[in-house]
């Protein structure tokens, strides 16, 4: 969810939200609507930058502003029950200490529902609001994100799950050999704990990552428990996902421990032409300077209008944006011998992302392909537009998957690592004391 939704014109459709970003009412609604259809989470985007394209797209674009995630996401968790709540939170900027405080603190008040999508953020205008003059190069964010990672899962497990006594009587409030202090110094952190906020509801919050460049799929491999990805056909997903579950062995870990789910952008109607019609009228609304800045900013190469919109797409570099995105989409264009402009469209919307068009039961056949072919374990359902879009996902296609047995009647439990399947990590300091124990 952008909030607006994912495509760039979507705020323009008939029946739409245009200012969904900040209404309140119109996202609460969006989270209900989700629980209706039994979704796991409301998946939160992100990003930290106003100026990211020239302003002449800039003024066409609903995706200038919008709530902060970690502010809006704990106002959603008063109007749910069992909805988790993904937000998205850069390595690159945040001290890691804040994103470790904030994210148990989503978890305590959401009953155990809150998840981390973990990103390097590749925007070089979203450093210069940080106190930087350029953008971090693409391996030392990675590197830099690792070490992130350490620091605030060290951090969740400052507090043993029976650390708070809390004994009136004795007035011994917890207990002192439950508490661990980190004391981590590494190459970007020093940060010493623990931890002012009280052992995670689920464990830790869910962690969420997308990369798809080699060490992209390396992290997802040793650190995600949910792996966000983007790809345009079966075969690309289903080499991914291989990919990905070869590499766990190697830091220790079972395919139990992940789920792979790749974005999935349906466009659905009771007949296959009100579908591509829908899907043809919303592409319609894409302005050149939005779809040429966009698709700039995705694949991190200026200057895209001084080349013929209707002619082929020109071999490019490697930059130091997001590159997995840049490779698929360059990929795409070669496969589908895409014009420019074409490209831009295929980016503005989907934006990399499988495009699935048609009835309920033929998007629903799309996902059971992808699922009983291994190429996923499940899907991030992108709307095309909202609230249109999602309310027909989940009148139409849900009730077919459900049909089929692919997806649940009921949540199976009140924590988001409980309807994901995701086990509850332990906490490290238990696991040390279990083992000195059994020994």
């Amino acid at each position: 969810m952008r909030p607006v939704s994912i495509h760039t014109a979507a705020w323009r459709y008939p029946g739409g939200t245009p200012d969904a970003n900040f209404n309140l009412q119109a996202l609460v609604q969006y989270a209900q609507t989700l629980e209706r259809g039994r979704f796991d989470a409301f998946f939160m985007a992100d990003h930290l930058a106003v100026l990211n394209m020239p302003m002449e797209a800039l003024k066409r674009s609903a995706t200038v502003t919008s709530f902060d995630p970690l502010t809006l996401l704990p106002a959603l968790s008063m109007v749910t029950k069992h909805l988790g709540l993904i937000a998205t939170a850069s390595t690159t900027f945040e001290p890691p200490y804040t994103i470790a405080r904030r994210f148990a603190s989503l978890d305590h008040i959401s009953g155990g529902r809150a998840g981390w999508n973990i990103v390097t953020t590749s925007n070089p205008d979203a450093a210069l609001n940080f106190g930087m003059d350029e953008q971090m190069e693409h391996d030392e964010r990675y590197a830099r994100a690792r070490e992130f990672y350490d620091v605030v899962t060290g951090l969740w497990d400052s507090w043993a799950d029976d650390a708070f006594i809390r004994d009136v009587e004795s007035g011994i409030y917890f207990d002192p050999a439950k508490l661990h202090v980190l004391n981590h110094k590494g190459k970007h952190f020093k940060v010493r704990g623990p931890l002012n906020v009280a052992c995670s509801p689920q464990g830790r919050p869910v962690l969420v990552q997308a990369g798809a460049s080699g060490t992209g799929r390396d992290v997802a491999a040793r650190l995600a428990e949910v792996v966000f990805t983007a790809q345009t056909t079966f075969e690309q997903g289903k080499e991914f996902y291989s990919d990905v579950m070869s590499r766990l062995p190697r830091f220790g870990r079972t395919p139990d421990e992940v789920k792979v789910m790749p974005g999935f952008y349906p466009v659905v109607a009771p007949t296959a032409s009100e579908a591509q019609e829908k899907y043809d009228y919303l592409q319609s609304l894409i302005q050149k300077p939005v779809g040429l800045s966009i698709l700039e900013h995705t694949i991190g190469v200026h200057h895209l209008d001084e080349l013929p919109l209707d002619g082929p797409v020109p071999e490019m570099a490697d930059t130091n944006g997001p590159l997995s995105r840049q490779r698929l989409l360059l990929e795409q264009a070669r496969r589908d011998k895409l014009t420019l402009w074409e490209l831009c469209l295929a980016n503005a919307g989907p934006r990399g992302h499988v495009l699935s068009i048609g009835t309920p039961s033929q998007v629903a056949d799309e996902m059971e392909h992808w699922f009983t072919g291994h190429a996923a374990d499940g899907f991030n359902v992108m709307p095309a537009w909202l609230p249109g879009s999602l309310q027909d996902f989940v009148d139409l296609v849900i009730p077919e998957l459900q049909r089929r047995g692919l997806f649940r009647k009921e949540y199976e439990g009140m924590t988001l690592r409980e309807n994901l399947g995701l086990p509850k990590p332990l906490n490290r300091h238990h696991a040390q004391r279990f083992m000195g124990a059994a020994q």
